[in-house]
């Protein structure tokens, strides 16, 4: 008879998360993942099946937690300018850097990753930044100077942040000086201006 699990797998789900977060999908090597999350090779692969649907796990609940922040925040109708929620999202990211985080974002990490080679991590990248994309179309809307553009051409500046977004990210795991961060977030906000 099997023995029940020892552990609830949302927690073991989010340990794993902070393990892909610091050493990215590829770097994650399973005694990095054993360790981080405190189980037996058994017990992953039971729980689990393999590194990649493990994987896919995590960037669902990162998607929940960490995606849908951001979204809360760049729709909150309790600050009526939309542009400024998206520079308080920029600014944000660049204050993690300075107060020592350089994980980045997770999706950021996967979309520089493993997902130029496989496709369910690819959709599952796309389904995150998509949102938050989606998310800055809507505060674009909120945005005194850019409410009256047409749809097309505030799709196309939310698709040209997300872009922003993803480069800073990425420029921050990749420990690129805290000033050329701080500059990207200012051309945001020269955008935005």
């Amino acid at each position: 008879m099997a023995r029940p699990r020892s552990f609830r797998t949302e927690d073991a789900v989010e340990k794993a998360m902070q393990v892909f977060w610091t050493h990215g999908y590829e770097g994650a090597s399973l005694p990095d993942l054993l360790e981080g999350m405190g189980l037996t090779r058994g017990s992953l692969y039971k729980a689990f099946t393999d590194k990649k649907t493990l994987f896919l796990r995590v960037l669902e609940h990162y998607e929940g937690m960490a995606v849908q922040a951001g979204v809360t925040m760049l729709t909150d109708c309790g600050v009526p300018n939309g542009a400024d929620r998206i520079m308080a999202m920029f600014t944000n990211s660049y204050r993690a850097v300075t107060d020592g985080d350089r994980r980045g974002c997770l999706l950021c990490t996967a979309a520089a990753g493993p997902s130029m080679y496989d496709d369910e991590i690819a959709e599952a990248v796309s389904r995150g930044l998509g949102a938050l994309r989606d998310a800055m179309g809507e505060a674009l809307k909120a945005s005194p100077k850019h409410k009256d553009l047409p749809e097309d051409a505030r799709r196309e500046l939310a698709c040209m942040l997300i872009s922003q977004y993803v480069g800073l990210r990425t420029m921050a795991r990749a420990r690129i000086a805290p000033d050329m961060l701080r500059n990207a977030v200012r051309s945001v906000g020269v955008m935005l201006a």
